[in-house]
């Protein structure tokens, strides 16, 4: 059986969302470098433009759609058009997301964030299924969904944020199983960012990369790498944290549920050193 990677191929047909800038476009560059047809899709029309303009020098073909995620009937319009152009999807990455705080009173921070970070990623699921779910097609296909570490360790700070990726990571682990039954060719793989130069994780703000933040074009890297083994986690280091300290972070967060600790608890005072010296003694 070929490798997940098998699907950078030239003539596949490749939908990425939140493709105008940061981790969607670098792995839009990755498609196209393989001479894959590509149709980006962003809220953001203006970045879409610059970016269908970077990559016009490819020999992919780059359509490019401003919609919003969390409208399903914008998802529907969409396979409309693909239809009406005789496509079948080979590669979808349903890579948009948005981070905005609020207070716990502030109902619509939670209905946005989820609106776009989860039902974002249902919609296209429920959208596209059928492209992905044909146990007779021979051709490798592969759906990449972006999580965050944030919906695995929970730090505080962004309920709102942390639940949504929560939410996306059981999602794609379901797509995952069932998809393996009905359809072998098709590869489903959680991406995870570590820290990342983007707009959504202060990119905008600053014109220099930190030293400990990765490049989106890293990412795409290791994506390509963890998909190559056949992974379904990609769970992407950064400059600052290593794959054992991830580990080590994950380990003991879902120990707060074995243990009965309090929840987490990593950052309460009473569990701080504890958790510190757990954590470094850890063997894995």
């Amino acid at each position: 059986m070929s490798p997940p990677t098998a699907v950078f191929r030239a003539g596949a047909n490749a939908l990425i969302t939140g493709a105008a800038s940061g981790i969607g476009l670098a792995v839009a560059k990755m498609c196209a470098s393989h001479s894959m047809n590509l149709i980006l899709v962003d809220v953001n029309r203006e970045k879409l433009e610059s970016a269908q303009s970077t990559l016009k020098s490819s020999r992919a073909t780059v359509d490019i759609h401003d919609m919003d995620v969390s409208s399903l009937s914008a998802w529907s319009k969409l396979s409309d058009t693909l239809t009406s152009k005789s496509m079948t999807l080979d590669f979808l990455m349903l890579n948009a997301g948005i981070g905005p705080k609020g207070p716990w009173t502030d109902n619509q921070v939670f209905h946005k964030i989820f609106d776009t970070n989860f039902f974002g990623v249902v919609n296209g699921i429920n959208t596209f299924y059928p492209h992905f779910a044909d146990s007779k097609s021979k051709d490798q296909k592969s759906i990449v969904i972006t999580g965050s570490k944030q919906g695995i360790t929970n730090p505080p700070g962004n309920p709102a944020y942390n639940a949504s990726k929560a939410a996306v990571k059981t999602t794609a682990e379901h797509l995952s199983y069932d998809l393996a039954s009905t359809s072998p060719n098709t590869s489903v793989h959680l991406l995870v960012p570590g820290w990342t130069f983007t707009g959504l994780t202060g990119g905008g703000q600053t014109k220099e990369k930190p030293d400990g933040a990765w490049a989106p074009e890293q990412v795409a890297d290791y994506l390509y790498k963890k998909m190559d083994e056949g992974k379904f986690y990609v769970i992407c280091p950064d400059n600052d944290v290593n794959t054992e300290t991830d580990k080590k972070r994950m380990m003991w967060t879902m120990g707060d549920i074995v243990y009965e600790r309090q929840p987490m608890s990593r950052w309460r005072d009473e569990y701080k050193e504890e958790a510190k010296q757990a954590m470094e003694k850890m063997k894995l």
